[in-house]
């Protein structure tokens, strides 16, 4: 596994950070980096274009409105045609939260503004307004052989969009691994991994089943 080499681009990593997102970067880095997989990341920051074949993976977190008015501009402006282009060619994508509201067709804010997204998903998330409760707690969800804890989300094709913030990958080492399957797959054609002790994630992962 020494000779392989894995390369994600980290979409907009100062500002969309919230809830401990560059967690998931991390938890990546170390599961390549305990396996002999060169995982080399790239930030692309505002008004850096994407090239869509130029990444194996592309990760995008969460963000208040203030800071996703400002990456939505430069989404549909300098990134989401290369970010569609990708997903289409099988790149891996995750997008959590913020991420994953902008990687739809539109997010609509508590004040109504509506910000245009990159469309990778087919689907809009209306903010409930600023008095509406909110929904934080964890829930359960079956996903293939495994369980997720967190929050709602969506998949097409090899993207991924979720609500599942803590952040998402470390708490669910199974999704991360799955994430890095799909990568190696994709460029090399075929993807073993060797296990890893998951004690103090499987910790985590147990701690969130509790408190649903």
């Amino acid at each position: 596994m020494s000779e392989l080499t894995l390369r994600l681009g980290h979409l907009y990593p100062s500002l969309m950070n919230v809830y401990g997102d560059r967690g998931n970067i991390t938890c990546l880095q170390r599961r390549c980096r305990l396996r002999g997989i060169d995982l080399q990341v790239t930030s692309l920051d505002l008004g850096e274009g994407l090239e869509p074949e130029a990444f194996d993976l592309l990760f995008i977190g969460g963000a208040q409105d203030r800071e996703q008015r400002v990456v939505a501009a430069d989404l549909t402006q300098a990134k989401g045609a290369a970010l569609r282009e990708a997903v289409e060619d099988g790149a891996v994508f995750l997008g959590v939260c913020g991420g994953y509201q902008l990687a739809g067709r539109f997010y609509r804010g508590a004040a109504g503004e509506e910000l245009a997204g990159a469309g990778v998903f087919d689907l809009y998330t209306l903010h409930p307004g600023a008095g509406a409760k909110r929904l934080i707690g964890n829930l359960v969800a079956e996903w293939e052989d495994y369980t997720l804890v967190g929050f709602e989300g969506a998949r097409y094709r090899n993207a991924f969009g979720s609500y599942l913030h803590g952040p998402l990958l470390p708490k669910n080492p199974a999704f991360a691994d799955r994430l890095i399957s799909l990568a190696l797959e994709r460029r090399y054609g075929e993807a073993t991994l060797a296990p890893l002790d998951d004690a103090l994630e499987l910790q985590a992962h147990a701690a969130a089943l509790r408190g649903r």
